[in-house]
């Protein structure tokens, strides 16, 4: 067959796939009863990852070139990127809510590229000289495998916002950071049912719950140690109000989401890193410096700040819940101005063969 022809087919494919598989999650979350709906979700995650992975494979083959030189091909490469750390993701935290926001970002990318964009700019072209290097699969790969991981943790954070309302969260498990547990008013202990225990603070603490233990059966209800909040006084309207708002469900899910959204952030850190620091020594053996200060760099630099500050915030500092949450929504808006909107502006190193 055509290399160009399967292409075209597995594109196509690709966004049909995500598409089924987008509205799969919506309907599982919408009627959690209806059986076989996540896995159902899971496996159209995994064949449109392979079905993107056959498509790259296909290009190079075709091109002779690592797939990474253009729009067409980076879009993909990232949705690629984000349905791989997906299926990790769900597998951490065995919840569908994963597929509800991850789903419709790779959906959506997906359908830029293969129907959005003119035919021009979807077919492999000579690479410009910039690009005839070896550093381009170190670099440009590693960069955007970290803007994919990046944004799955970024849009795990933004789920949390959602299922917790913006209300103010105090949660405790391993994600607590070095001096998360730095009020006296908590102590540690082994709970008698397999039930996580639910505590109720003071009105300007939030609440305190346990970290679920995941497994394929229990969806996270396994015993597992807490946090138990010290006796204090509260009013039982602020009792009464609370429990209403936020269930010992959303709850659990809420600490779920937190945990693996900073678990993920984690691995997206370094790979940012590490493609930040390629980046330099390619643009020294292209054009005699380590840093020019050119748009997309100045804005990989602000990426790199914003995370570093999350994860400074909750090692060090302890925070969780809304406040990080809230710098990671604002690191995916980051991510995609670094990777798209300096594009768009059509100036600088990073612009050849993309949009102007």
């Amino acid at each position: 067959m055509d290399l160009v022809v399967l292409q075209n087919w597995l594109d196509n494919i690709s966004f049909a796939v995500l598409l089924s598989t987008m509205l799969v999650y919506w309907v599982g979350a919408a009627f959690p009863g209806i059986p076989y709906l996540s896995a159902l979700g899971t496996a159209g995650m995994a064949i449109a990852n392979l079905s993107i992975a056959a498509l790259l494979g296909a290009r190079w083959i075709e091109a002779g070139y690592f797939p990474l030189s253009n729009l067409y091909e980076s879009l993909f490469f990232l949705t690629w990127g984000i349905t791989a750390i997906h299926l990790v993701a769900e597998n951490m935290s065995r919840s569908r809510l994963v597929g509800v926001a991850t789903s419709p970002v790779a959906m959506a990318i997906s359908a830029f590229a293969a129907l959005t964009l003119p035919a021009t700019m979807q077919s492999a072209e000579p690479l410009v000289p910039a690009l005839k290097s070896n550093w381009l699969m170190m670099h440009v790969s590693v960069m955007m495998l970290s803007y994919a991981t990046l944004m799955v943790g970024a849009l795990l954070a933004i789920a949390f916002l959602v299922v917790t309302r913006g209300q103010k969260i105090e949660l405790t498990g391993s994600s607590f950071g070095t001096n998360g547990n730095r009020h006296n008013n908590y102590r540690l202990q082994r709970p008698q049912n397999p039930e996580p225990q639910i505590a109720a603070t003071a009105a300007d603490s939030g609440l305190a719950f346990s970290e679920p233990s995941f497994n394929s059966s229990n969806n996270g209800s396994a015993t597992t140690a807490v946090l138990e909040l010290a006796p204090v006084q509260t009013s039982s309207h602020h009792q009464s109000q609370t429990a209403e708002i936020l269930s010992p469900q959303r709850l659990n899910l809420a600490s779920t989401l937190d945990n693996i959204s900073y678990r993920i952030i984690g691995l997206g850190f370094p790979l940012l890193t590490i493609g930040i620091i390629a980046g330099g020594v390619w643009a020294n053996e292209a054009w005699g410096s380590y840093w020019s200060w050119d748009p997309k760099e100045t804005w990989a630099l602000i990426t790199w700040l914003v995370f570093a500050a999350y994860l400074h915030a909750r090692i060090t500092r302890g925070w969780q819940g809304r406040r990080p949450a809230i710098l990671a929504a604002t690191g995916f808006v980051v991510v995609w101005i670094c990777y798209l909107g300096v594009n768009l502006l059509g100036k600088g190193l990073h612009s050849y063969g993309w949009f102007f």
